[in-house]
């Protein structure tokens, strides 16, 4: 882990001030869109990049490629193995980490102002020169497959799987496959798979690197056209032509043994992306829905009828391409029927009789609040500037967003909330100790 002192990562200062996006550089640099943004945490620097490389962009021949292809950058390249790539972030307090997600491979890391170019040297050899030993290979498989085994029994990721195969078609990203399938390609997958997927799919297009902290732009700059000279290749994110929709109610169980809740989603695919002009009312609508202690969902079937701890409604998974609306909860097995009843009234109430004024206006105040405080950190706000380039905004949304949110009118949501979303459509999927049904998931 990286050795800074906490106060490095408090405050950035007046992030809340008039035109944030001022602050922020954004260049092309051997294809890359890079953008930094310096603030006043002396020495704290922290980059945050992505590129489309996920679960989706996986090749027909074997779906477990693209997590393993970001599993092996961390395990050494051409010029060093992984113990001396770990002594050298270990030696000034660094750390680099790799993710995969649905489409992209995510990139973060840490470091001193001083270590940049050490960093920046190292995330461009393992992008492009990984070591691909098959020792090293073969224990990521292993690892990847233990993670599989794991999550089998859990009840939150089964229900996920079950409910994003029913909202979504075959052939959309947000479609997954099964954790069986994932096993079984996990297993069979090859070296050679890898290399062939890394050629195609790492490269600079449509790569995005935000680095946030005490940075010069001209040295970082700098230090990415050397890093990245002559790297090519990459390929763009997988936009479906037409939009996932909701066509009529479902229900699913998954049956897990000897649990002690049952993790419920309802929902459905709303057909919109983050960046479509009904979406931030749809979001606002829903977090008075359900969001936090403050929402109708909590303040009905958790604090009244004592149903359950964990109730909440969220849009999500529409930044590259549309998304979903979703209430995911827990429910003990006997109080199951009575939660998933409220939760639908509840949803029946407020899909028909809209939100109040007074609720509109307490939600956008906390929304901006909860914004700002949001970025008030590096990290947080490396994690806001590069959300909204996979949106599609440029810089100048960390301005323009809270303004958006407080024009939003009543009328603008409750339109938003009936055009997008129909409680008689939803997917319902209960994940834990239920009896097994006809209701399989897909």
């Amino acid at each position: 882990m990286i050795r800074l002192s906490m106060m490095a990562l408090l405050l950035i200062g007046s992030t809340a001030a008039a035109n944030m996006a001022d602050q922020a550089q954004r260049s092309k640099i051997n294809g890359i869109d890079l953008i930094t943004y310096r603030t006043n945490v002396k020495d704290v620097v922290i980059l945050l990049g992505v590129l489309p490389a996920g679960d989706a962009m996986a090749e027909p021949g074997n779906i477990a490629v693209p997590t393993l292809s970001g599993m092996m950058l961390d395990r050494g390249t051409k010029a060093l193995d992984k113990f001396a790539i770990a002594d050298k972030l270990d030696n000034v307090g660094a750390e680099i980490s790799f993710t995969v997600g649905v489409q992209s491979l995510e990139i973060r890391a840490k470091c001193l102002r001083k270590d940049l170019p050490l960093i920046i040297e190292t995330i461009a050899a393992e992008l492009r020169t990984p070591a691909l030993q098959v020792t090293e290979f073969n224990k990521a498989k292993q690892q990847f497959i233990g993670e599989l085994e794991a999550s089998a029994q859990n009840t939150g990721a089964r229900a996920t799987e079950a409910f994003n195969r029913a909202v979504f078609p075959a052939g959309h990203p947000n479609h997954p496959h099964t954790l069986n399938e994932y096993l079984a390609a996990a297993r069979l997958a090859s070296i050679e798979e890898i290399r062939n997927f890394q050629a195609k799919y790492y490269g600079p297009a449509h790569m995005t690197l935000v680095v946030v902290g005490d940075v010069s732009d001209a040295d970082t700059q700098s230090e990415m056209s050397k890093a990245f000279a002559g790297w090519s290749g990459g390929q763009d994110y997988i936009r479906p032509a037409k939009p996932a929709i909701a066509a009529a109610a479902s229900e699913a169980t998954v049956p897990l043994a000897d649990k002690p809740s049952v993790s419920v989603l309802l929902g459905q695919a709303t057909g919109l992306r983050y960046s479509d002009p009904d979406t931030l009312a749809l979001r606002v609508g829903t977090a008075i829905l359900g969001r936090g202690f403050t929402g109708r969902l909590m303040g009905t079937v958790r604090d009244k009828e004592g149903l359950t701890y964990n109730i909440g409604a969220t849009v999500a998974d529409d930044s590259i391409v549309d998304g979903v609306w979703e209430i995911s909860a827990s429910f003990a097995p006997a109080l199951l029927s009575k939660g998933v009843e409220s939760t639908r009234r509840e949803v029946g109430k407020w899909w028909s009789d809209g939100v109040t004024e007074q609720e509109l206006a307490t939600r956008k105040q906390g929304a901006v609040g909860s914004y700002f405080v949001g970025m008030s950190t590096t990290l947080g706000l490396a994690e806001t500037i590069l959300v909204n380039t996979q949106r599609g905004f440029d810089p100048t949304w960390l301005d323009a967003y809270p303004k958006a949110v407080k024009a939003l009118t009543r009328e603008q949501v409750n339109a938003a909330i009936k055009a997008h979303l129909n409680p008689g459509a939803m997917v319902l999927v209960e994940a834990g100790s239920v009896a097994a049904s006809a209701k399989a998931p897909p």
